[in-house]
């Protein structure tokens, strides 16, 4: 959950996350070098005479052309690396769809029986004390952590964006196609999220909330939860 006042992420809840995280300061310390490099040789060229060499030298001109090339397969190695492992599901332990609607969500565990709920921010005037506003749900997903969830993403009438910033989950709802994405959470929690696809007037009231639980307790919440 952010802060406020925060400037950096939200701590990482899954793997991908973590990853994320860690080429975004990769990145970073490559721009911190481009910038400080730049800032020297502009310094050099305010502050010193400019001679033959530096007007006219073809090994400069070498290594203005290498050197950017380099610094572009140091960003896209890691960055492909990424990209295939969040595409990458493999035997996923549970499968839950979710459904975007204006303005609410549904959910569906297709792996078990007639587990089916619609989801609906808690109001302000219902929301009890140390909740969250704006970001609470009547129900809530529940996942077992340290399990592979494969979630499958659409929609119901106009686009809408199923994320959770936490678990590094961000996927399209598209009405008509299914999009799909997975993530494990490493440590049991409540993950709140927020559909991140303008979809209307009350847009920003569609949160999304996943918790995180032991396996016995989400095997005890799955066979009380009604359908």
């Amino acid at each position: 959950m952010a802060n406020h006042s925060q400037l950096n992420f939200q701590d990482a809840s899954s793997p991908i996350m973590e990853e994320l995280m860690g080429f975004h300061d990769h990145a970073l310390m490559v721009a911190l070098a481009i910038c400080s490099l730049v800032l020297y040789i502009l310094t050099l060229m305010l502050t010193e005479k400019l001679s033959s060499n530096t007007v006219d030298a073809q090994a400069i001109e070498l290594v203005w052309t290498i050197l950017p090339a380099m610094v572009l397969i140091t960003l896209a190695l890691p960055s492909l690396r990424i990209l295939y492992m969040m595409d990458e599901i493999n035997e996923p332990d549970l499968t839950l769809k979710a459904i975007g609607h204006q303005w609410y969500w549904t959910y569906e565990y297709t792996d078990l029986k007639n587990l089916t709920f619609d989801s609906y921010m808690t109001p302000t005037t219902d929301l009890p004390l140390g909740h969250f506003r704006l970001l609470e749900v009547d129900h809530r997903v529940v996942v077992p952590m340290s399990s592979t969830v494969r979630v499958i993403v659409t929609a119901d009438d106009v686009l809408h964006s199923w994320a959770v910033p936490t678990l590094g989950v961000k996927t399209d709802a598209i009405p008509g196609r299914l999009n799909q994405t997975s993530f494990l959470a490493n440590r049991p929690g409540v993950y709140y999220g927020q559909c991140s696809e303008i979809c209307g007037a009350n847009h920003s009231f569609m949160p999304i909330v996943v918790e995180a639980t032991p396996l016995a307790n989400f095997e005890s919440w799955s066979s009380s939860h009604p359908s």
